[in-house]
């Protein structure tokens, strides 16, 4: 039994939200809990799943169906001279989709975990400013990228990674890849 319902996009804001558009067609109850987030870009897969896992643990016996979709397709536009970038953009991200239940306290007797969600999270790096940014607007979903991207995340994934693992006890990046 749902009881929450997270979804997440940046392809449009409309009122009522995708969330009320799927609700319905899902034949969710209408007091499920929804909440529609937009516009959160690259990172938008870490927020729903974190805050997935912080309502199905803080609400005991939730079931919080998270779903994410973009439909950029519908806003792509011919690059200018101008604006070139936006074709960079436009040639990485793609129409898509993904769902997933996330609980806490699974009842055995008929659900079937297969993964279990240990840690969600983003971080800001340092002199990332503008360094990616897209608007929506009435000509499309626009990007702007700095040529410096990889060199601003390479500068900083070390740090990142290192930050993110300490709090599960881990510190030998070799610990994580290997097979049974």
């Amino acid at each position: 039994k749902i009881t929450h319902l997270v979804f997440c996009t940046t392809s449009g804001v409309d009122m009522p939200g995708a969330d009320y558009q799927l609700t319905k067609l899902l034949g969710l109850r209408p007091s499920v809990k929804r909440l529609m987030m937009y516009q959160q870009g690259c990172f938008a897969g870490g927020t729903v799943l974190r805050l997935a896992k912080d309502l199905a643990e803080n609400n005991k016996g939730a079931r919080v169906l998270v779903v994410c979709s973009e439909i950029t397709a519908v806003t792509f536009r011919g690059p200018t001279d101008t604006h070139l970038d936006s074709l960079v953009g436009q040639a990485l991200f793609g129409d898509g989709a993904a769902a997933l239940i996330v609980g806490a306290d699974p009842d055995t007797s008929v659900e079937r975990p297969l993964f279990e969600l240990i840690s969600a999270a983003q971080t800001i790096l340092p002199d990332s400013d503008g360094a990616i940014d897209g608007h929506l607007r009435e000509v499309g979903l626009t990007f702007h990228l700095l040529k410096d991207v990889p060199g601003i995340i390479s500068k900083n994934i070390e740090k990142s990674l290192a930050e993110a693992f300490a709090p599960l006890g881990i510190s030998d990046w070799n610990s994580l890849f290997w097979i049974a």
